[in-house]
């Protein structure tokens, strides 16, 4: 694929990077959070509860969990007085009418009526924890209630903001890698493997895919179960609120624009150690090695992968200031993996009236390539296109 044609797809991550430092020098109106969560369904997620304890801007109003228990404790970790604690998130949102709203709960079930009932309720931003929805038609429903009240939805893919991602696009562009000749991305590869695999960690991983190589156009992929292909009988309800699912075992192959090829695999009990979560872009020069949620994120391994070498590879890691440079701004790499960056960043896109870096219309892709997976399978292994025709999830029809 020529280099020109590889590249990330929005110009904002760096504005994103610097987003905290920049609504701290506007102006000090702030915008009210109120917070859902649900004590053993998903709980608080990965701190998108606490995150607006840290930006000036973003006073927590109220709190909302069904669970009498989880909500003390939420209400005592926010620093909120009895009052401001909820058992019907409806209620919450209608009483205090928040600017912003955290959908914290991982059980992704709950994140389109919660979604759905904050932009009614006039939130103007809504931070929700990933997997972003269950099917193409509850993104859909999403994206046009967002259109309807101008509101903006993050999904909180914390490497979507990692600043490292725009360094890798500038090597590519400078062809540091050569031709880059296709992507091979996994999960942790632990019990989850397959179906869940690829929801709760692949998400990660085809979020950055999409942010590197732009749109996905079709998928072909088969599901395994103990080496054998799934069956309906096979198709179960999958943890955390995922809805249908089935296999532990799944190997995929995505075309993306401009003809790039991707692959996402995963099998339970890999015995990987989790080392392959993330995602390599092979080139005919040099391969880059992304590892989610870590630091350094990124390696860059030079040389041609397909060439027998008598002494070991370099890997060189990859900062925000460059090649094989130490990382200097520490403290930003920090903000990002707290979930400050991304907080920020829809601050400024509610005030700049622009989409955020991680948008609803982007991790609206990522379900659409997860359920493209299923629905090639239900296929037979045929290559399905993108958009899919069938908005629900493909299990239930398998």
């Amino acid at each position: 694929m020529d280099r020109r044609q590889f590249a990330v797809t929005s110009a904002s991550l760096l504005a994103a990077a610097s987003a905290q430092s920049a609504t701290a020098q506007d102006s000090p109106v702030s915008f009210p959070v109120a917070v859902i969560g649900h004590t053993g369904r998903g709980d608080y997620g990965h701190g998108l509860d606490t995150v607006w304890k840290r930006i000036p801007e973003t006073p927590i109003l109220a709190v909302a969990d069904a669970n009498a228990s989880g909500r003390a404790k939420a209400l005592k970790k926010l620093a909120l007085d009895d009052h401001a604690g909820y058992a019907d998130y409806r209620e919450m949102l209608a009483k205090v009418s928040p600017s912003i709203v955290a959908v914290c709960p991982r059980h992704v079930d709950q994140h389109r009526d919660m979604i759905l009932a904050s932009i009614e309720a006039g939130a103007k931003g809504i931070y929700v924890e990933k997997p972003f929805v269950r099917t193409p038609r509850e993104a859909d429903e999403i994206l046009a209630a967002c259109a309807k009240h101008g509101a903006k939805v993050a999904v909180a893919h914390r490497n979507r903001y990692h600043p490292v991602l725009d360094v890798i696009a500038d090597l590519i562009r400078q062809e540091q890698i050569g031709r880059v000749l296709e992507i091979r991305g996994r999960g942790k590869g632990d019990r989850r493997g397959g179906g869940e695999d690829l929801w709760v960690l692949g998400s990660h991983v085809l979020n950055m895919i999409t942010a590197l190589a732009g749109k996905p156009q079709s998928c072909s992929a088969v599901l395994l179960q103990d080496g054998r292909r799934v069956t309906k009988q096979d198709v179960r309800e999958g943890a955390e609120g995922l809805g249908p699912l089935a296999g532990n075992e799944l190997h995929a192959r995505f075309l993306f624009d401009h003809g790039v090829t991707v692959y996402f695999d995963s099998i339970a009990n890999d015995g990987t150690a989790n080392h392959g979560f993330g995602l390599q872009i092979i080139g005919s020069k040099g391969t880059i090695a992304i590892y989610a949620d870590r630091t350094p994120l990124a390696y860059l391994v030079p040389g041609n992968p397909f060439e027998r070498h008598d002494s070991p590879s370099r890997w060189l890691p990859i900062t925000s200031g460059g090649v094989d440079v130490p990382e200097p701004n520490p403290a930003l790499i920090h903000r990002v993996q707290h979930h400050d960056v991304a907080a920020s960043d829809l601050i400024q896109a509610i005030r700049e009236d622009r989409e955020p870096l991680c948008n609803a219309a982007e991790a609206a892709w990522t379900v659409e390539m997860i359920c493209g997976v299923f629905e090639s399978h239900r296929q037979h292994g045929a290559a399905v296109t993108f958009p899919l025709q069938q908005r629900d999830h493909p299990l239930l029809r398998l």
